[in-house]
């Protein structure tokens, strides 16, 4: 099938509605467009570069937790969430009780997407998985009685009050088994010969198609991404999220989704994918480089602590994967009393390595800013 001769299915009368059948997607794919070509080397070229970064720099693993941090607040973002980098970092207990619930979203957003990182190394990538994974996203929070790990037995839509004015509407439920199945065979399809990069443009598009979901899709549709690249090979770590470029670019990103299914422009969805691919992975090259200039930069302030420099820098991995701190959990973390505590902390504030930000003369929270602005400033 070429891109350009692709249509993508059919409105099915229901009982008072219509809802849009997709064409299946496990197949040959072709197309004739230069820019295609040119998008999907540099997006394989951006891909692979990123890749190396999480392959050289040191305890990779304590930025990619802040990786997966800033997706599942984005991504969470993207569906109503109100949270921003400083709340989800926090501890429950150190939450405003406004925003706990937004809070709660974003933690098993967190959950979700380690969790299926883990299940990758006994499960293939599969509609099962993403079950498990949905299960997880959806516990305990909103949208907990909407089936949680279940594909979805009733019909859903999407903007609008009801079906009556709903800007679409998916397959009807009884469609959405065989749209599954054929969507997880293109997944392992050793029989075509198609880039791994268009199979998941691919997969998303038909994935949001589907809905397949009570609620959660759009969160789920994102972290497939990661977990197709990572199942593939493409990632060692879970480094490459798209939500920042698409919550940035939401219009377009919706607006890319409805074209295909309103004028068949599938080649247009798939350009817009990579150039996503190609600018958050270049923002995340520049993110892992920005992570090392700052460690070589506190590693000579610390130096100058003196006899407190070994905690300091003991507190300071902490803070790479959780980047606030205060006396008592720094007391815990550090098995010091009270006063060697504050006096450390006291001296990472001179040094501006932490900052205050409560106001408070108890109970204070100390952020690691410079390396939050780090994430705050990735696009």
């Amino acid at each position: 099938m070429k891109i350009e001769d692709f249509k993508s299915g059919v409105y099915q009368q229901q009982f008072q509605y219509k809802s849009f059948l997709p064409e299946l997607i496990n197949q040959e794919w072709t197309w004739d467009d230069p820019r295609m070509n040119v998008l999907l080397e540099k997006a394989t070229k951006a891909l692979a570069e990123l890749n190396a970064y999480t392959l050289i720099v040191p305890d990779v693993d304590l930025f990619i937790h802040m990786h997966i941090l800033k997706e599942a607040n984005t991504s969470s973002r993207i569906e109503g969430t109100q949270t921003e980098m400083d709340d989800v970092i926090l501890d429950e207990t150190e939450v405003l009780p406004e925003k706990k619930d937004d809070w709660s979203e974003v933690q098993n957003y967190v959950k979700a997407i380690n969790t299926a990182i883990e299940e990758l190394e006994t499960l293939p990538l599969s509609i099962r998985l993403l079950n498990q994974t949905h299960a997880v996203l959806m516990d305990g929070v909103r949208g907990e009685h909407k089936t949680p790990g279940k594909v979805r037995k009733s019909q859903n839509w999407i903007g609008g009050t009801s079906l009556a004015d709903a800007a679409y509407i998916p397959p009807h439920q009884d469609e959405v088994a065989e749209l599954l199945s054929d969507l997880e065979k293109f997944w392992h399809n050793d029989m075509i010969d198609v880039p791994h990069l268009i199979r998941i443009a691919l997969s998303h598009y038909q994935f949001e198609t589907i809905h397949p979901f009570l609620d959660g899709n759009g969160r789920v549709g994102r972290l497939l991404i990661t977990l197709y690249l990572v199942s593939n090979g493409l990632l060692t770590k879970p480094s490459l999220y798209l939500s920042a470029h698409l919550e940035k670019h939401r219009s377009s990103y919706y607006d890319a989704l409805s074209r295909v299914r309103e004028s068949h422009d599938l080649g247009h969805w798939c350009r817009f994918f990579l150039q996503a691919v190609i600018e958050t992975a270049e923002s995340g090259v520049s993110t892992f480089q920005n992570i090392m200039e700052l460690r070589n930069d506190l590693d000579q302030r610390i130096v100058t602590l003196g006899r407190r420099a070994q905690n300091a820098r003991k507190l300071v991995m902490y803070l790479y994967q959780r980047p606030f701190t205060t006396v008592n959990s720094t007391m815990e973390l550090l098995d010091l009393k009270y006063v060697p505590a504050s006096k450390l902390i006291a001296a990472l504030v001179d040094l501006g390595i932490l900052n205050e930000v409560t106001g408070y003369k108890r109970n204070r929270i100390y952020m690691f800013e410079q390396y939050l602005a780090v994430f705050r400033n990735e696009s």
